[in-house]
């Protein structure tokens, strides 16, 4: 809507529908009606303009005599230059298959037919306009003084007569103003109708003629005339009295700079570049002008029915609505009413919307001379073809080609090729070829950083159609099984032909639409929520607690506020995998999704591609938010959360498979208080704070689990970080890290590492053992000594006291590998240096005591005891065992021969064993069987004559009466003492082997736990 300044409401609070006095006529010239011009075959003005005759060419109606008719305003002188008229084009959206409107030396340039209507603002100065200045009151004699700044315009008519030239250049141009009727219309106001004729001042030739209505609000009831009946032009009517399907539809997507740029015409207005004007008058903030709709409408007819050719377009009017704001999208519906005039001009009619609200432009009427789109060029058209699967584009368009989503990011010729391409950006980018960028021409850019995100097809290429969700929703849950589906393919199982049985009362029950509970629309070509039909979405499915609109052919996030509106049961909702548009100047988003998402506890706004501040902006719309999901959006760093209804109430929040590269990045969630889960998993992280961070984030005291699982961790240095950033945590997912497939990776501290291969093997081998994970899961437990749960898995006393052990014999083995030269000569700094790494030692050594550290001096001689090697018999029984001698082995165990150094501690020896049985290490217990006899009691009442002998005759008595039970400690009585076979459970620890066992030769049996 074109504003000087106007609310649209009267000081009483009523709202009024401003259209003044409306009217159309069927122009002839204002002399001499009928002679054309040889060249573009457009109706002659006068050769000279004579005052009285300034009415001859209007209906005979509104030839009338009344307050303030006839009366003449002050001439106005104009002028214009090619750059005006470049500028103007382009502003109104013109395009470069245009170029005789946007190229100054191209043979056939023209200015555009309408431009004549900002010369009124822009008058001959080439410098920017104080408007409110420029509003001069200039009394009409017969009718009160009117307030120049309260007054809006109702309607536009042009009328052309001659093509206008490139600049004003040579001629004296003049807007001769006069006034055709004053209309008293009583409390809304008063309409006064005026004609601008656009004149060659020398010649009084006529070039363009507008008529205006202008519309004073609140200023009426001064008992002037009411004035004709307004003519109206609606879209025409089907044969059936329904409405008639458009011949052909175009849109535009508007933006913030959209105003800012059309107001360099000539009109500064500032209703149309600062929101404070706006607000004062009821609109929120700025809305755009609505002379750029008018005239981008005019254009779009232009480009797509008269083949881009200023000639075709005679006459050209619409009636302003309702106000555009800044992010709407225009959709302009066009019907040929097949009206032909002389000359070959048809009548035309069309209609502008917001898309998804109201009307903006009405009661559009053209004569024109329809001769399709210009040749060979497809520039925006988006024609709708009845029966025909081809949908011409848009910029910003979502399309789908065989279940394949894409936006069209360009439309045009491709160097190199014939005719036009559309230039897609698809939302798998394993499907395209290129970036954009085509054999070294780059002819636009995606939003995805693949390299292989963008692709060229052909404009006549087949679509799927978009449709509504209640057309989707009918489609899918409550279509005829019988016609809607395929005959279901027969399975059969060893021949039998398996019967469905109860499906059919599922597709009963989920046709009951108004019962169901849980919908999922997940690539169904959705991209609006009614075509404005009743029943209305809360009639049909009242019932929704869960929506899927993922994958879908939304571009902007209003139908999704239109859809949920009308779900008051709605909690989960999951719109994934869209590319939603201008999220941030989408006014209907600001306007009405406050009271959209009430009860919507769990959003999902994945692969959306958003910012996250376009994230926020969607998210402050939910007031219950507890969950919100936004992986897999290219996020490498998150900025300043802004305040909102979300930030406190968000519980968990997923962030997986993005391309954050440290903690730092993610500063802004320490100020979400309520947080609990944060799951950052498939991402990059490898460091806590970014080079240009120097303290690391400190987040809130809440957050409890941190899943990391899939980064980029190389360093123990950030494990121990974890309890810095966070001191809550009790949970942690590490899994599938660098440092978990090489626990050593950043170990610089020499370590012995000896492989150990089974010298004779007895029964079935066994494969396996303490594997890398396994070694990091304890290490990452022994160093956060808060955590609860781990990769999963819930810690227990004895794991948490397993893994302190191991982990406080991996530091006595780094400090054994400081050589005792290099720990005096430097005061010790080498063994600082490891402790340092190492955290939790003190805490630890004071817990289980400080384990012994042997360091080498030099090569170790063969005949020292730590170098030698101790030949042990590993014995496996399922159940535990006894001690015994060589028959044991035929009971069903297992023997392994195995020389192992004396230098391993005990975790290493078990770490061996379950490599060498299959076993976990962790799972297994082992016992020294020493072989020796220990009395019990009675032992000092013993006679010791054949001792030896009548122990080893009991035990073979023993035997041969199967009275060993496997497990069951080996006990004998004699003269009433009892003896058994001693054992050493070896413990685990950092206690190196060598010093749990006696000599060169052991026997060890191996239990589980």
């Amino acid at each position: 809507m074109t504003m000087k300044s106007a609310s649209g409401k009267d000081q009483a609070g009523v709202e009024h529908r401003i259209t003044g006095s409306l009217f159309s006529y069927p122009w002839t010239s204002a002399r001499e009606p009928g002679r054309m011009s040889p060249r573009n075959e457009m109706p002659m003005a006068p050769r000279r303009v004579v005052a009285a005759d300034a009415t001859s060419s209007l209906p005979p109606s509104n030839k009338m005599s009344g307050p303030g008719v006839g009366f003449e305003y002050p001439r106005k002188e104009v002028s214009w230059t090619k750059r005006d008229a470049l500028l103007f084009a382009n502003s109104i959206g013109a395009t470069a298959d245009e170029l005789h409107f946007l190229y100054e030396l191209d043979p056939n340039f023209s200015v555009f037919p309408t431009y004549p209507v900002i010369l009124a603002f822009k008058g001959t100065t080439q410098d920017v306009i104080d408007f409110y200045a420029a509003q001069k009151a200039v009394p009409i004699p017969g009718v009160p003084n009117f307030d120049p700044t309260r007054v809006v315009d109702g309607q536009r008519v042009l009328q052309s007569f001659k093509p206008l030239p490139a600049s004003s250049a040579g001629k004296k141009f003049e807007i001769r103003n006069k006034v055709l009727g004053v209309y008293d219309k009583g409390r809304p106001g008063t309409v006064v109708e005026t004609q601008s004729d656009l004149v060659d001042a020398a010649t009084g030739d006529i070039y363009t003629r507008m008529l205006a209505s202008s519309f004073f609000v609140g200023q009426g009831n001064w008992g002037g005339p009411k004035g004709p009946a307004t003519v109206n032009y609606p879209p025409p009517k089907a044969s059936d009295g329904g409405g008639r399907r458009p011949d052909a539809v175009f849109e535009h997507q508007t933006t913030p700079e959209t105003a800012l740029l059309y107001r360099l015409n000539g009109d500064y207005n500032p209703l149309h570049a600062h929101p404070e004007p706006g607000k004062k008058m009821g609109f929120g903030g700025v809305i755009i002008h609505g002379l750029y709709t008018w005239n981008w409408a005019a254009h779009g007819l232009l480009q797509h029915l008269g083949g881009s050719d200023p000639a075709n377009l005679r006459e050209y009017q619409a009636r302003f609505a309702s106000p555009v704001r800044p992010g709407d999208k225009l959709v302009a519906s066009v019907w040929r009413t097949g009206q032909m005039q002389e000359g070959g001009w048809e009548e035309v009619r069309f209609e502008v919307k917001v898309d998804g609200g109201k009307v903006c432009l009405s009661n559009g009427r053209a004569l024109m001379k329809c001769v399709g789109p210009a040749k060979g060029k497809l520039s925006h058209l988006h024609l709708m073809m009845p029966d025909a699967n081809v949908m011409f584009p848009s910029v910003g368009q979502r399309r789908s080609y065989d279940g394949a989503l894409c936006t069209v990011r360009y439309i045009g010729e491709v160097s190199g090729t014939a005719a036009s391409w559309l230039g897609v950006e698809w939302d798998d980018p394993s499907r395209g070829k290129h970036d954009g960028q085509h054999k070294g021409v780059r002819y636009f850019s995606c939003k995805s950083r693949s390299p292989t995100a963008a692709s060229f097809v052909r404009p006549t290429r087949p679509v799927e159609e978009p449709q509504t969700f209640l057309a989707a929703l009918h489609l899918k849950y409550a279509g005829d099984p019988v016609e809607d589906q395929k005959p279901p393919r027969q399975i059969k199982f060893s021949g039998k032909i398996a019967e469905e049985v109860g499906f059919e009362k599922i597709r009963r029950k989920q046709a009951r639409l108004n019962e169901l509970k849980f919908v999922i629309l997940d690539g169904a070509q959705v991209d609006s929520a009614t075509d404005g039909s009743p029943p209305s979405i809360g009639q049909v499915c009242p019932s929704v607690r869960e929506l899927d609109l993922s994958r879908n052919l939304f571009e902007r996030f209003r139908p999704v506020v239109k859809i949920c509106k009308e779900l008051p049961l709605l909690r989960i909702l999951r719109v994934s995998g869209n590319r939603f548009q201008h999220v941030l100047e989408d006014g209907v988003l600001e306007a009405s999704a406050d009271d959209a998402f009430p009860g919507v506890t769990e959003l999902a706004l994945e692969d959306t591609l958003l910012s996250w501040q376009e994230v926020c902006h969607i998210a402050s719309k939910f007031p219950s938010l507890a969950t919100l999901h936004a992986g897999s959006n290219q996020l490498t760093a998150l900025t300043p959360t802004p305040p909102a209804s979300f930030t406190a109430t968000l519980v968990s929040l997923h962030l997986e498979y993005n391309e954050f590269a440290s903690l730092s990045s993610l500063a802004p969630l320490a100020s979400i208080s309520t947080l609990r889960n944060l799951l950052l998993k498939g991402n990059r992280i490898s460091t806590i704070s970014a080079p240009s961070s120097e303290t690391p984030p400190v987040f809130g005291p809440n957050l409890h689990y941190v899943d990391l699982s899939y980064n980029a961790i190389t360093t123990w240095s950030f494990i121990d970080a974890l309890p810095t950033c966070f001191p809550a945590l009790t949970s942690l997912r590490l899994t599938h890290n660098p440092l978990y497939s090489d626990p050593d990776i950043d170990d610089t501290t020499t370590t012995v590492t000896t492989t150990v291969i089974p010298t004779q093997t007895q029964g079935q081998s066994g494969g396996g053992g303490i594997s890398k994970t396994d070694e990091s899961y304890m290490l990452t437990l022994a160093r956060l000594p808060s955590l609860r749960a781990l990769n999963f898995s819930a810690v227990t006393p004895a794991d948490r006291a397993d893994a302190e052990m191991f982990y406080l014999s991996r530091i006595a083995r780094q400090l054994a590998a400081v050589p005792p030269e290099e720990e005096e000569g430097s005061g010790g700094e080498a063994e600082r240096e490891v402790l340092r790494r190492h955290p939790r030692w003190a805490e630890l050594c004071a817990a289980y005591g400080e384990p012994a550290v042997v360091r080498r001096t030099g090569e170790v001689d063969a005949g020292f005891l730590e170098a030698r090697l101790v030949r042990v018999d590993f014995w496996f029984v399922e159940s535990g065992g006894g001690g015994g001698g060589e028959k044991e082995k035929g009971r069903g165990g297992r023997v392994v021969q195995v020389q192992v150094p004396k230098s391993f501690d005990i975790y290493a020896v078990k770490g061996m064993v379950g490599r060498v049985f299959g076993l976990s290490p962790l799972g297994v217990r082992l016992v020294w069987e020493t072989g020796e006899w220990d009395p019990v009691g009675g032992f000092d009442e013993v006679d010791e004559d054949g001792e030896e002998e009548d122990l080893e005759a009991a035990w073979e008595r023993r035997e041969g009466q199967g009275g060993g039970v496997p497990g069951e400690i080996p006990e004998l009585e004699r003269k009433g003492a009892r003896w058994v076979k001693r054992e050493v459970e070896l413990k685990d620890g950092p206690r190196q082997f060598g010093y749990c066992v006696d000599g060169l030769e052991a026997r060890i049996r191996v239990e589980r736990r």
